[in-house]
């Protein structure tokens, strides 16, 4: 793009715990750059980056935005491809996609506040996803009672001794000082930048023999050299730099654009795999490769697919296969987007981030290529839903246009997801928390105009039976003309894991003919459909049919479906039924102080704890949960930990519930039936 060479690209991620500065740091950035001709404010809602009408509204990042700008330094070009992700973890999913997308991590610390669980889950997102150049950027150091070097301890004492300043602040915060390309330091730091200088000198020097040899000889080593040693050191984790901004003020900005260029590693020094961890090729003239990380429903040109080029060069107006779907795709125009700002280009190289419109069948986390090609790079992996809510229309208009605008919201947003469950007739938007869920309703208000409510789900429930039990019935109709006759005695019982039959047909001697056991299965099944302790469907139960009569002229197909499904009802009846539950596993991350009173809630809620241990300067309790009790834990565990603490469940098992719960939930099935009766 621009003709910049592979070599000269950066493609960074700004990640970091909400209100650590980041955004703030990307419009000065963009001003800096001259992508936009002001500085923008979060506050005054005028930012380059959170410009939609939801993030202006809540004055945090809810969407990850790629932002492409030039920056000279020395007698070079530097193409910067930065993007800026959420902060808040119900939007964690965009981290993810974006770091997907990145070739190193900027790591936001906000000096006042430190380090702080969005702070950890963006550096193991970083791991979890082989992005190893990784970054710290200081913010908020012109605040009051903020103390670089206590930010820059609490820096080292969680990520390592390899995180060091190349940066140093000014005592009043008004400036920054290059260590590295700074000829005048001021006395005050003097000492301390010849510190640090020296040890990164030495970083630089472990990376090459030859270097070393020279750096212990007592050679000084040049700035070719120091600077080639200090790439390849932060581009295998040696070096994590350490950088100070004030976005609102400009101060440092230069600096880090400087040692963006110079320290963090281009997509030849860090090429993409493929999902069999083969290396993707980066020449301009390789075959084209790139990953689909994010969606976007534009409101003038429609849907817009983002593609990080990881190899070749992606040119407008080609054909390219999705070798995920195993379709081709005809590309129209290829768009660079900055907030806003929507500029064609003619083609792309490794590195660049490119939005491409109206693609047929192509989804988030697809791999397109060159024809020909067969690369399929690993999909991104999002965490589970973790927060449900029932999701009914407004009103018969919005009936019409619910599935159309749920599809959307969710195209976009992968950790969004709508279920049909089938059980309890309900849709459900499941998502990774409220302020996840609130915004995606009023997305589909802004762009479909659909007014949604939304409800605490029904539990699945599902009942079984603990013991073996008897059921019979006859059914016998005579209404003049032929009749209905069917007789079935049968046995419900457990059924054991190592079974896979549900339905054996003992009946000997012909009581019940052949050709009506097909009948008398679907009978059976009918009857699990609404069990005999709250009507729910009924889970792991083994049937034998033994016994029944028939009558050669009456008897029929339907008479022994009835038959069947009311010996059912009575045989289980006799079985000592009861009732089940979806039990989660649940995984939940909070800082010590907060142990006691996470565990207490947890085994209010009826849960075990199976085990905790410690998780990045954390602790994680794994424990077991009905999922009747979690339905409003998210918001929980927010308000117990002051917005500290997260949870990831997945489903377990069904278990049986305890017989006073087990008493409400059959007494409110009942009422329901009553008043639908």
């Amino acid at each position: 793009m621009n003709n910049i060479p592979v070599s000269d690209v950066r493609n960074v991620v700004l990640m970091g715990h909400t209100g650590s500065g980041k955004t703030s740091l990307v419009d000065a950035v963009m001003h800096k750059l001259g992508v936009s001709d002001r500085l923008g404010s979060v506050d005054t809602g005028s930012s380059v980056a959170d410009f939609t009408e939801e993030e202006k509204k809540r004055k945090i990042t809810l969407f990850a935005k790629p932002f492409r700008a030039e920056h000279k330094t020395g007698d070079r070009t530097v193409g910067l491809v930065l993007t800026d992700t959420p902060g808040f973890l119900d939007f964690f999913g965009q981290v993810i996609a974006a770091a997907r997308s990145a070739d190193a991590a900027l790591i936001a610390v906000d000096a006042a506040s430190g380090i702080q669980v969005g702070t950890h889950r963006a550096w193991r997102s970083c791991e979890e996803h082989g992005v190893t150049a990784r970054g710290f950027v200081i913010t908020g150091i012109d605040k009051e009672n903020v103390d670089f070097a206590n930010t820059l301890s609490d820096i080292q004492s969680a990520f390592g001794a390899s995180c060091l300043p190349v940066v140093l602040p000014t005592g009043d915060g008004s400036s920054v000082v290059d260590i590295l390309a700074a000829k005048d330091v001021p006395s005050e730091l003097a000492a301390e930048a010849e510190e640090t200088k020296n040890s990164l000198v030495e970083l630089a020097a472990e990376t090459d023999d030859s270097l070393i040899e020279k750096f212990l000889g007592g050679e000084d080593l040049s700035p070719d050299e120091i600077a080639s040693g200090l790439v390849n050191s932060v581009a295998t984790g040696g070096l994590r730099p350490v950088f100070v901004c004030v976005g609102p003020r400009e101060v440092g900005v230069t600096e880090l654009l400087d040692g963006l260029a110079r320290l963090f590693p281009s997509p030849e020094a860090r090429p993409a795999r493929d999902g069999e961890n083969n290396t993707i090729p980066t020449g301009t003239d390789a075959p084209f490769v790139g990953l689909v990380w994010r969606s976007v429903n534009d409101p003038f040109v429609g849907q817009l697919t983002f593609v990080r080029v990881l190899g070749g060069t992606l040119k407008s107006d080609s054909e390219v296969s999705n070798n995920a779907k195993k379709q081709n795709e005809k590309l129209g125009s290829l768009l660079l987007v900055n907030g806003k700002q929507q500029t064609s280009v003619d083609s792309a190289t490794a590195g660049d981030i490119v939005a491409i419109p109206k693609l047929k069948v192509t989804a988030v986390g697809d791999t397109l290529a060159a024809a020909g090609r067969d690369t399929v790079c690993a999909r991104i992996k999002f965490p589970n839903p973790v927060v449900f809510q029932a999701v009914t229309a407004k009103t018969q208009a919005d009936e019409d246009k619910i599935g159309t605008a749920l599809s959307r919201v969710c195209e976009e947003d992968p950790t969004l997801r709508v279920v049909r469950n089938t059980e309890t007739k309900q849709t459900v938007l499941q998502g990774l928390g409220d302020v996840h869920i609130e915004v995606a309703v009023e997305m589909m208000k802004r762009r479909s105009n659909v007014d949604v409510l939304l409800d605490t789900p029904r539990v699945p429930y599902r009942e079984t039976v603990t013991a073996q039990g008897e059921g019979h019935y006859k059914h016998k109709k005579q209404s003049g003309g032929r009749g209905q006759y069917g007789e079935v005695y049968l046995r419900v019982e457990p059924r054991r894991p190592d079974e896979e039959d549900w339905f054996v047909d003992a009946i000997v001697g012909g009581v019940i003919p052949g050709n009506f056991m097909p009948a008398v299965q679907k009978g059976l099944v009918e009857g699990m459909a609404t069990g005999a302790v709250a009507g729910y469907p009924v889970d792991n139960v083994k049937i034998t049919v033994y016994d029944g009569s028939y009558h050669d002229v009456d008897s029929s197909e339907i008479a022994f479906k009835i038959a069947a499904s009311r010996a059912f009802q009575e045989g289980m009846s006799n079985a000592k039924p009861v009732l089940l539950e979806p039990i989660m596993k649940v995984d939940v991350t909070i800082p010590d102080q907060y142990m006691g009173d996470v565990n207490g809630a947890l085994n209010h809620k009826r849960g075990r704890i199976l085990g905790m241990a410690p998780a990045d300067g954390m602790q994680t309790i794994t424990a077991e949960v009905p999922q009747a009790e979690l339905f409003r834990y998210a918001a929980e565990l927010r308000s117990m930990t002051g917005g500290q603490g997260t949870f990831d469940m997945e489903f377990c098992r069904y278990d049986i519930v305890p017989s006073n719960v087990a008493q409400t939930v059959i007494e409110a099935a009942r009422k329901e039936k009553e008043e639908s009766s």
